[in-house]
């Protein structure tokens, strides 16, 4: 029998919605269930969302944009609003990691080192607005003056997981507001604590009303909002899948629309790569948060004549791992979220076995963890690039080694996917890591690591995605572009 700790605050259990700058009442009387994936006990239920809660949240951001201030204002005025909010995210970023902790089963070793990016990205934004050139003066060729003007492209939807709940919330919500949008914010059913302290902060930041609003839902709710006429916008992070429809739904009004989704990312190790050195980010990056992120470089490839080091390495490594109590901050490795997401990856180790790839390490469920939704992490050699382990995401602990004979074969084995979000080259020449970086379909290449970084963009090629979050592309995703001529 496994040991839970406690976290050191228990959830507050969300009774209304944020609307319209206040707190109201639930219209709809359906409720969500939150389960501890570590112990698979009901932690909490709350209120969902229904139909006519989610129209009065988008007729408060509606409002807001066409008669409030908020996207008249300067940018200045806004950037003071988003460093309050920062600065009240910076007092209850114990409270977010223990949230993130209780719900997803990430480790709390690492979601305290995470949280931090949250009230990183509203001063980002806050700083790029002052200096973000939102009117460009220019001249025609007949002499006569333009002004290119950078506009608030509206009302945004910001549709968001559950594996990192806060952190892709801000990356929308900071940007949007920045550009001088008004936000509807549907969090995950999973996940909604993170969003209430976002919105907790904003209302004591003294933001307009209207101009934040969050209804947690569940897909009918999520459906309903990208197809409301109301919505000029809809910022998505998740599966590839609902990607596609979110896409083709905003297709028919030409809503503007931009997508964070999945991956299948490749970390190549050249030839001279020093595989010691290289150890600790693959450690960190191939199964972060059990293997729950889109960018987890979850094909390696290595040179076939350096195959047996580097496994004797990477297995040994993958092999110590601790998994067990994420609130233990020993553990390196929590459950999964859902007892879905452990149906899904088990599947897919079937699929692997099945298909003739040998499992060199994990492959079943821990021992001595009876409760909680924990699976080994688990990698698997002898396969080839066609294998079905090797193509989809599975969005678990699961990781693909594969050999190749020169560097025209590692680039090609890179990009074969569906998939372009992420992925790292490992060498010791930074520049002949650059030259393979350039070949690879993939909207991020990190040399000799793995970086995410909030102040430069972040998004996909391929099926990854449409548009870029984080750096000032990430404000780009909120605006128009209106040109005015003096004649």
């Amino acid at each position: 029998m496994n040991v839970m700790h406690s976290p050191t605050v228990g959830p507050k259990t969300p009774e209304s919605f944020f609307i319209n700058g206040r707190w109201v009442e639930p219209i709809s009387k359906q409720l969500l269930k939150v389960v501890s994936p570590a112990t698979e006990e009901l932690l909490l239920s709350y209120p969902e969302a229904g139909p006519a809660d989610i129209d009065r949240a988008v007729a408060a951001a509606r409002a807001a944009f066409d008669k409030g201030p908020w996207p008249q204002m300067s940018a200045t005025e806004r950037a003071r609003y988003l460093r309050r909010v920062a600065e009240l995210l910076n007092g209850r970023l114990d409270e977010i990691a223990q949230a993130w902790t209780l719900q997803v089963g990430a480790p709390i070793s690492l979601t305290k080192k995470l949280v931090g990016q949250n009230p990183t990205l509203f001063n980002y934004y806050a700083d790029l607005i002052e200096t973000f050139a939102f009117v460009d003066e220019r001249k025609r060729d007949d002499g006569g003056r333009v002004r290119v003007v950078k506009e608030p492209v509206g009302v945004c939807a910001a549709i968001t997981p559950w594996n990192a709940p806060l952190v892709l919330l801000s990356y929308k919500v900071a940007a949007g507001l920045a550009a001088g949008c008004t936000m509807v914010a549907k969090p995950s059913p999973e996940t909604p604590l993170e969003a209430y302290i976002l919105a907790e902060c904003i209302e004591r930041a003294g933001l307009p009303e209207g101009v934040f609003n969050i209804v947690p839902a569940g897909r009918e709710g999520g459906d309903r909002l990208v197809r409301h006429k109301g919505i000029d916008k809809v910022a998505f992070t998740g599966s590839t899948g609902a990607g596609k429809h979110i896409a083709a739904v905003c297709s028919e009004r030409l809503a503007r629309v931009s997508l964070e989704l999945g991956g299948k990312s490749a970390a190549v190790l050249l030839d001279d790569a020093d595989f010691q050195a290289a150890l600790p980010s693959l450690m960190v990056y191939t199964m972060p948060i059990t293997g729950q992120v889109c960018f987890s470089l979850t094909r390696i490839l290595v040179p076939e004549r350096r195959e047996k080091e580097f496994l004797d390495l990477y297995l040994g490594a993958v092999s110590g791992i601790k998994v067990g109590d994420p609130f233990d901050p020993t553990t390196q490795m929590g459950p999964l979220t859902m007892a879905r997401q452990r149906a899904r990856v088990e599947g897919y180790i079937a699929a692997g076995r099945a298909e003739g790839a040998r499992i060199a390490c994990g492959g079943g469920r821990p021992q001595g963890l009876d409760r909680g939704y924990y699976v080994e992490p688990t990698v698997f050699t002898d396969v080839t690039p066609h294998m079905k382990i090797v193509q989809e995401e599975i969005f678990g602990p699961v990781v693909s080694v594969l050999t190749y004979r020169d560097e025209d074969e590692a680039a090609e084995k890179a990009n074969n996917s569906s998939y372009g979000l992420s992925g790292a080259v490992y060498t010791v020449d930074p520049e002949r890591g650059y030259r393979m970086a350039r070949r690879m379909r993939t909207g991020s290449v990190t040399i000799n690591g793995m970086i995410v970084d909030p102040k430069h963009p972040f998004g996909g090629y391929k099926q990854s995605g449409i548009g870029r979050e984080g750096g000032p592309e990430g404000l780009d995703n909120y605006l128009e572009t209106k040109t005015i001529h003096y004649a």
